[in-house]
C-alpha cells in the first residue's frame, strides 16, 4: 500500500537552533527518511536507510549536531548522527527491546545523551553518551 501523505510508520521532530526543524519518519519499507525547514522551506526527503522495526527517537545535544534511534528488527537500538557535515553510518548499541514500544531520548548538556527503551522482559532500560564513550545498558528500577 502507498503512503501519499508521507507519514510512514511514526514520526520524531528536533530543532537545533532558530528557524530549523528536522523531521524523521520510518517509511513503508522500513527505511529512516529526513527531511528540514530550514527558515519556512522544506528540504527534499532524504533517505538514510536501516531496517526500523519501532518509531524513530531524535536528540539534538548542539548547534548543528543530532542523534537519531530505532529499534531494529534485530532487538537491538541502532542510531546514527549528524556531525554538522556529514551523516554517519548506522551503529548497533544492542539490547534486546520491544520495537512495538519507542525509543525515548533526551540530551542533559552539550554532547551528553540518553536513551531509554522499554526490554523484551518488560522492564525499562537506560544507556548513555558520556562525553566520550556509551556506557552500556543500565535496568530502570521499577
Amino acid at each position: 500500500m502507498s503512503d501519499p501523505a508521507g507519514t510512514g510508520r511514526g514520526l520524531a521532530g528536533c530543532s537545533w537552533g532558530p528557524g530549523r526543524l528536522d523531521l524523521f519518519r520510518v517509511t513503508d519499507n522500513g527505511t529512516l527518511a529526513h527531511r528540514a525547514e530550514i527558515a519556512g522551506a522544506w528540504t527534499d526527503e532524504e533517505d538514510l536507510g536501516g531496517t526500523c522495526a519501532s518509531a524513530p527517537a531524535v536528540v539534538t545535544w548542539a548547534v548543528d549536531a543530532m542523534e537519531v534511534f530505532a529499534i531494529f528488527p534485530d532487538g537491538a537500538l541502532w542510531d546514527r548522527y549528524w556531525d554538522g557535515t556529514s551523516w554517519h553510518p548506522w551503529e548497533s548499541l544492542g539490547g534486546s527491546l520491544d520495537p512495538s514500544f519507542v525509543p525515548a531520548a533526551a540530551s542533559w548538556g552539550p554532547d551528553r545523551l540518553s536513551v531509554v527503551a522499554r526490554g523484551t522482559d518488560g522492564a525499562t532500560w537506560h544507556r548513555w553518551w558520556n562525553g566520550s564513550l556509551w556506557v552500556d545498558w543500565q535496568r530502570i528500577p521499577a
